[in-house]
C-alpha cells in the first residue's frame, strides 16, 4: 500500500509539472497596438517562435522578428476584477520577447489578485536602425519598444470602460530589457517618441505605477551614473524594484533609478536579493529566495489599493 501511495504521488507530481509547463492559458483577446503600420515599419509580422532550448525545464517561449506589436489580454473572472491593469514588458535583450516566463505567467499572477493584465509583444530588433529614425538620446534599439509602450498605455486607458478598468489605475511591469522599456515608459511620458496620428495619442501615456524587475542597463557605462534618458521627476509615478546582487545585469541600475526617485520625492521600494542571477521571471532559483519578490510586490500593490486583499 505504501509503495502504491508513493508511486501515485510521484506520477501526480509529474502530471502537475507537465500541466504547468505546457498547458499555459490562452489570452482572452489579442489587440493590435497600431491601427496600421507601426512607425517606420514596412511589414506587419507578429513574430516567429524560436526553438525551445534544450535542458530548459520548464521551457520558455521566445518570439523574434516582431514588427506588428500586439497586446495579449488576460482578465480575471468578471466578478473578481478590481479595476487595476498592468502592461507587462517581457525581456529578451530586444532580440525577442520571452512570452510566457516573463509574460503570461506574470499575467496569471496578477489575475489572481484581481488585476487585468496585458502582455506587450513590442517590436524586436531590426537588422539595423535606419539613420532617419535613429534617436541618439535613447539606448540602442529601445526607441521602438518605447513607442509601442506609450501607444499601448494610451490605447488601454482609452478603452478602459470596455475592459472594466479604472483609467487612473493602469501601470506597467518590465523584466530585463523589458524593464528598461518599462523604465523609459515610466519616465518619458511627457513627450511622444513618435508623431501623434489619431485621437488615441491624445490620451495620457503616463503609467500610474511601475514595477521594474531586474531592469537592464539603466546606468551609463561611461559615467557610472543613471543614463540621462531616464528623465525622473516629481511627476514620475511610484515604482517597485527588485534585483539580485549577483546579477550580471548590475543591480546598480536599480539603485541609481531608486536614488533618482528618492531625490525627487517619488514613492519607491527597492529589494536587492543576495543571490538569484538574471532572467528568472517568477520561477524559483536554486539556493535563492529571489522568487519571493512577488510576495513583496503583492504587498506593495495592496498597500496602494491596486490589488485585491489576500484571502484567508
Amino acid at each position: 500500500m505504501r509503495r502504491w501511495t508513493l508511486l501515485s504521488l510521484f506520477f501526480a507530481g509529474m502530471f502537475c509539472g507537465l500541466v504547468s509547463a505546457v498547458d499555459a492559458r490562452e489570452p482572452d483577446a489579442v489587440i493590435d497596438i497600431w491601427s496600421g503600420l507601426a512607425p517606420g515599419e514596412t511589414t506587419k509580422n507578429t513574430g516567429e517562435k524560436l526553438p525551445r532550448r534544450e535542458n530548459e525545464n520548464p521551457p520558455a517561449t521566445r518570439v523574434k522578428n516582431i514588427t506588428r506589436p500586439q497586446l495579449f489580454l488576460y482578465q480575471p473572472p468578471a466578478g473578481k476584477r478590481n479595476g487595476s491593469a498592468v502592461l507587462i514588458f517581457p525581456g529578451g535583450g530586444y532580440n525577442y520577447v520571452v512570452a510566457d516566463k516573463e509574460g503570461s505567467e506574470t499575467a496569471q499572477w496578477l489575475n489572481s489578485m484581481g488585476v487585468t493584465a496585458f502582455v506587450v509583444h513590442y517590436r524586436t530588433k531590426p537588422g539595423k536602425t535606419p539613420p532617419e529614425r535613429a534617436n541618439d538620446k535613447l539606448p540602442a534599439f529601445s526607441e521602438r519598444p518605447l513607442q509601442d509602450g506609450q501607444r499601448a498605455l494610451s490605447l488601454v486607458r482609452e478603452r478602459a470602460k470596455e475592459w472594466d478598468l479604472k483609467p487612473d489605475q493602469i501601470g506597467v511591469i518590465g523584466f530585463s530589457a523589458g524593464g528598461q522599456a518599462a523604465a523609459l515608459v515610466t519616465s518619458r511620458f511627457g513627450e511622444r517618441a513618435y508623431p501623434s496620428e489619431d485621437a488615441t495619442d491624445k490620451v495620457s501615456c503616463r503609467p500610474d505605477f511601475s514595477l521594474l524587475i531586474y531592469p537592464w542597463r539603466l546606468m551609463d557605462d561611461k559615467t557610472g551614473k543613471l543614463n540621462e534618458v531616464f528623465t525622473v521627476s516629481k511627476k514620475t509615478p511610484p515604482v517597485f524594484m527588485a534585483h539580485a546582487h549577483d546579477d550580471h545585469a548590475t543591480p546598480l541600475s536599480s539603485i541609481l533609478y531608486y536614488t533618482a526617485l528618492k531625490n525627487n520625492g517619488v514613492g519607491a521600494e527597492l529589494h536587492i536579493y543576495e543571490t538569484g542571477g538574471h532572467g528568472y521571471g517568477m520561477r524559483p532559483v536554486a539556493d535563492s529566495n529571489v522568487d519571493s519578490w512577488t510576495d513583496r510586490a503583492a504587498d506593495w500593490l495592496r498597500l496602494r489599493k491596486l490589488a485585491s486583499p489576500e484571502r484567508d
